[in-house]
């Protein structure tokens, strides 16, 4: 068969990752979140005190180094790419971020105790609420636009995927608390519509910016991890937790369905786990875990440990538990988020590139 000069321009040019038009057209992710999504940027917060930059964390990725993540292995986010296709983005202030790089794999903003709300995780010193993450997004649009031009910055943003994944530090670290002004200015209603409301003005503010295939992922129950359960008088889930959790997500539904439907060209989604993960805790061994209620990774009898140690101990199989530490899910739990998710709205492959390999098996002989 003969190849015209043209065709043969046009495969060379889809080879390489390249339009006809000249702008970069790998479809990239950008990430704005929480501890759950972190994957490094409060490793360059020097006076934070969200940190997973000691033993154990990273335990089961990689190289087994802390390398941000609140977590002994992989993201939710990060396993949603790799399924998908999508690159894993790189941390916002990791150091050898460049244009190039956020063209090839997009930005991760996310930010141990960061919030919807700016006062959320005060006492953490430091951390990057939604509000500083989407300003710092308008810093990247700016790098790209003087990298490719505007039009095609454009079409590049309008082309990516956005993940926001924040709410539980709201409550947990914010509104529960009864330290914050919020613990006494709202009750549970009036809090949880003041979220909504921050948060429309934001994925709004997103949409301006280029955002149009958006998902907001939804809360767990957050009143069963361990923190929560240790802090209780008898050991089990906090109920008001959780059913502030359940309220976040039918209003977060809402409200999401609100958006999309009135900006034009808007694919935003909700992601809402919070019964799969349920069940989980609830009947662990149906999943292949046989603890659901207690971390990983702790320091002995001494409980809430807060976070995990280089003196801590692990548990002897990691893939067996639910919790890493006393906040954020395993490795395993988090794969079982992910696949959930992934099912529930059929993600698709994006990019025709190899995703990157899965967390290696977690091994059995650190304790």
């Amino acid at each position: 068969m003969k190849m015209t000069a043209a065709s043969l321009t046009i495969v060379i040019l889809t080879l390489v990752g390249i339009s006809i038009d000249g702008y970069h057209c790998r479809v990239v992710q950008f990430i704005f979140g929480d501890s759950l999504s972190d994957v490094g940027n409060n490793r360059y917060l020097s006076r934070s005190l969200a940190q997973a930059n000691l033993p154990w964390y990273g335990i089961d990725f990689g190289n087994g180094l802390p390398n941000g993540r609140f977590s002994n292995g992989r993201t939710v986010a990060d396993i949603i790419g790799d399924r998908t296709g999508l690159p894993r983005p790189p941390a916002f202030l990791d150091p050898s971020l460049t244009e190039d790089v956020i063209l090839d794999n997009g930005v991760n903003y996310a930010s141990g105790g960061g919030g919807i709300l700016n006062e959320t995780g005060g006492y953490f010193i430091q951390r990057l609420s939604l509000y500083k993450q989407i300003e710092l997004f308008r810093g990247t649009q700016q790098l790209i636009k003087n990298k490719i031009g505007t039009t095609d910055a454009e079409k590049f943003f309008q082309r990516a995927r956005y993940v926001v994944a924040l709410g539980s530090n709201d409550f947990i670290n914010n509104y529960l608390t009864g330290v914050y002004s919020d613990s006494w200015n709202y009750n549970d209603q009036s809090f949880i519509d003041y979220l909504m409301e921050t948060l429309g003005a934001q994925l709004k503010l997103l949409y301006s910016l280029g955002a149009r295939q958006l998902m907001v992922f939804g809360l767990g129950p957050m009143g069963c991890i361990p923190l929560q359960r240790v802090l209780s008088s008898d050991g089990n889930c906090q109920e008001r937790t959780n059913k502030l959790a359940l309220s976040f997500n039918q209003a977060g539904t809402k409200l999401i369905d609100n958006i999309s439907s009135k900006l034009a060209n808007a694919s935003f989604k909700f992601g809402d786990a919070y019964g799969v993960v349920n069940d989980v805790i609830t009947n662990p061994g149906n999943y292949g875990f046989n603890n659901s209620d207690s971390p990983c990774c702790s320091f002995g009898s001494i409980r809430p440990a807060l976070t995990c140690l280089p003196a801590s101990t692990l548990c002897e199989d990691r893939s067996k538990y639910v919790f890493w530490d006393e906040y954020h899910p395993s490795d395993s739990a988090n794969e079982l988020i992910a696949n959930e998710l992934i099912k529930k709205f059929g993600f698709m492959g994006v990019n025709q590139t190899d995703a990157p390999s899965p967390a290696p098996a977690a091994s059995q002989d650190y304790n």
